[in-house]
């Protein structure tokens, strides 16, 4: 099991925990032993489900009690699990979600069922280059997040779920049609500033929108016409984002926009404080919120931050929260998909498995 840092440290490395291990023997025979728990290696079982899949199960999960009962195993998994002691996290909403998530995982004692995922393929006109991403989810601690491009799109997928947005969610969608100029630093500072400039592309998406729905419903009109309002923007408002939206839908990697100051607005929490001050280029997006049990989910405005190669941020305006990504830079073998179409279905599986 490859588990994040523990939060809010997106920089750090991963952490590795083996939970089986196999013994090949001669004659073709194998034999499996679970190392969860504490008391050591004992005996286990793998299943081969389908291809793609296989199921694991602990058959001695009395190794995975200690004498102390639930409470001495919450403490020694939240010791291990976030690094700290019950003692450290005086928020009670905090400590909520961190019991909740214990008894979720805790209750499947190594019994589990795996499903390949693959790595998202890449183009070189990405904005960066896709792949894995740590990400702190406020009192959720760290997550794990797939960031992948898909025409004008990007998509944050969770690999990681919590109790209220399950793995396989799009945590965050990216408007690559609509970037964003920020107020200078002074500015920025200001939460209604930054508020009132997403608020604007916001409504010009929806117009957008609008317009698509219409011409697709005009069925008479000829492809000329219908391509021409989406060249600029509706209504003639906000020019600059219309000029700065047209040079950005085919910018050249060594043509992006030179680095700016950049600082999160007054108001605005989060979990780490050494976000960079510097970033490249920001764009409209949307986050996905929902209630305990992935209850009244809705998307809600926000802006995505691309600090460098290997870090990004998103700004919640709902929530009034920040997240700061760092990129998982661990190799992983053999997990490229085989093509584009095979990746796009895995993305549909896994969030149909979740919902």
């Amino acid at each position: 099991m490859y588990l994040p840092p523990h939060d809010p440290h997106v920089d750090d490395p991963m952490r590795f925990k083996p939970l089986f291990r196999i013994h090949l023997m001669e004659r073709k025979c194998a034999t499996v032993e679970c190392m969860y728990g504490h008391k050591g290696p004992h005996n286990g079982h793998i299943q081969i489900v389908k291809k793609d899949e296989f199921s694991t199960k602990c058959n001695q999960t009395d190794h995975h009690r200690m004498s102390g009962g639930r409470q001495e195993e919450f403490r020694t998994w939240l010791r291990e699990e976030w690094g700290r002691t019950l003692e450290d996290i005086f928020h009670e909403h905090m400590q909520e979600l961190i019991l909740m998530k214990f008894i979720y995982t805790s209750q499947y004692d190594n019994c589990l069922t795996y499903r390949r995922i693959y790595l998202p393929p890449s183009s070189p006109d990405d904005l960066i280059k896709p792949g894995l991403f740590k990400g702190t989810y406020g009192s959720h601690g760290l997550e794990i997040v797939m960031l992948s491009f898909h025409g004008k799109k990007a998509k944050g997928t969770k690999i990681t779920g919590d109790p209220n947005i399950p793995a396989g969610q799009q945590t965050v969608e990216i408007d690559l049609a609509h970037p964003l100029q920020l107020p200078d630093v002074e500015n920025l500072r200001d939460f209604s500033e930054l508020s009132r400039i997403v608020l604007e592309v916001q409504e010009q998406v929806r117009r957008e929108e609008q317009e698509e729905e219409q011409r697709q419903d005009d069925g008479d009109r000829s492809p000329h016409a219908a391509s021409q309002p989406a060249a600029k923007s509706p209504g003639g408002e906000g020019a600059d984002g219309e000029e700065t939206a047209a040079g950005a839908e085919g910018m050249p990697q060594d043509k992006a926009p030179a680095s700016q100051p950049f600082v999160l607005p007054m108001g605005v929490i989060s979990r780490n404080k050494d976000y960079p001050r510097t970033c490249r280029i920001c764009f409209y997006g949307t986050g996905l919120i929902a209630g305990h049990g992935f209850t009244s989910p809705e998307r809600t405005p926000g802006v995505f931050v691309l600090f460098d190669d290997d870090r990004f941020g998103f700004i919640w305006l709902e929530l009034k929260s920040f997240s700061l990504y760092s990129r998982i830079k661990v190799s992983f073998q053999n997990a490229e998909a085989p093509s584009r179409e095979a990746f796009d279905e895995m993305l549909k599986n896994i969030q149909s498995l979740f919902s």
